[in-house]
């Protein structure tokens, strides 16, 4: 189930680098569109070529018109092919597995890159001769969120300076490039995690001996729509990311001594917090549901019972998310005002 819509506008060099822009994507039309055509505005600097792959996690299909109309205006050559088992995993295998040339690329479908994104991160995995290089992902807004959202932290990632080595723990694929041989072996996304694959990813390659950098200067924008800023779907967020950290190796004894500490003492501290504003009340409560998930699933239950999916509805632009039951997190705990 290959598409390749567009052709490269000329022949690339033998001795230039090509690399393969990565996206995978689920019922997000509007923001897929605007990926793509930020895409096609990449700089290069006459240093490499590149092309695109969009892999569809949707089995009807739903962003191959999307991507034939933005690949018919681009200037690159554009993939589309489609992964119908629900699973970020297995489409960026699928992604990965359609990939050509000597590095790779990786964005989400709900972000957009500034034009000299890809020039900046080949240049940093140049100049340090490093396997791969990761840059921050900006919060951005279509609409004005709730001030108290806008204070918070949430979403936010800290920006590490260039030339920082990665730590897997902060590792994401939101904004990354990497040669292809880190790709190479074995599937390098594991389905068995509905969300933290990427950070198993790079927990395994660092292990092997393949070295990541941060580029402060290699900016993509998320966008947040209005139903990520609803509380209970931030907790709900919380506490998959904190049951996913439960199922890494690395986690045990201590981290599970450190949660059951976290839990009643964040708790505690809770009412004093919101003295500080609402703000720093949400980040305390985000902290409590990811160390709660972390103890859900580590007596061997899962604390999100349904698949995790968000997507953008065409049109209304509102978030769609399948609903799912969170233990401990169905709002009756919340003071008045913070219960949606």
């Amino acid at each position: 189930m290959r598409y390749a819509h567009t052709e490269a506008s000329s022949t690339p060099e033998a001795a230039v680098p090509h690399l393969s822009v990565c996206v995978c994507t689920y019922k997000r039309p509007d923001l897929l569109k605007r990926l793509l055509l930020h895409l096609g505005e990449q700089e290069t600097g006459g240093l490499f070529t590149y092309s695109i792959v969009v892999v569809d996690n949707d089995e009807a299909r739903s962003a191959e018109a999307t991507t034939a109309e933005a690949g018919a205006m681009l200037p690159v050559a554009v993939r589309y092919d489609v992964e119908a088992r629900r699973s970020i995993a297995l489409a960026r295998n699928r992604a990965v597995a359609n990939a050509s040339g000597e590095f790779v690329a990786l964005i989400d479908d709900d972000e957009f890159p500034a034009p000299d994104w890809l020039l900046t991160l080949f240049r940093t995995c140049a100049q340090h001769g490093v396997d791969g290089v990761l840059g921050p992902v900006i919060r951005h807004f279509d609409q004005t969120p709730p001030a108290w959202f806008q204070k918070s932290n949430i979403y936010d990632r800290r920006v590490n300076p260039t030339g920082m080595v990665v730590k897997w723990k902060e590792a994401r694929t939101g904004n990354v490039l990497a040669k292809a041989q880190v790709m190479a072996g074995e599937i390098p996304f594991r389905p068995e995690f509905r969300a933290g694959e990427d950070q198993d990813f790079f927990w395994r390659k660092i292990a092997e001996g393949f070295v990541f950098i941060w580029c402060a200067e290699a900016i993509v924008y998320e966008t947040i729509p209005p139903a990520r800023w609803k509380r209970m779907y931030v907790l709900r967020k919380a506490a998959l990311q904190g049951a996913t950290a439960a199922q890494h190796p690395g986690f045990g004894a201590i981290s599970i001594a450190k949660a059951i500490v976290a839990v009643p003492l964040y708790t505690l501290c809770l009412p004093f917090t919101l003295l500080l504003g609402q703000h720093r009340f949400m980040e305390l409560l985000v902290k409590i549901a990811d160390h709660s998930g972390k103890l859900v699933r580590a007596m061997g239950m899962d604390p999100v019972r349904e698949e995790y999916v968000s997507g953008v509805s065409e049109g209304a632009g509102a978030e769609l998310e399948r609903k799912k039951s969170v233990p401990g997190l169905d709002g009756a705990g919340l003071p008045a005002g913070l219960e949606k």
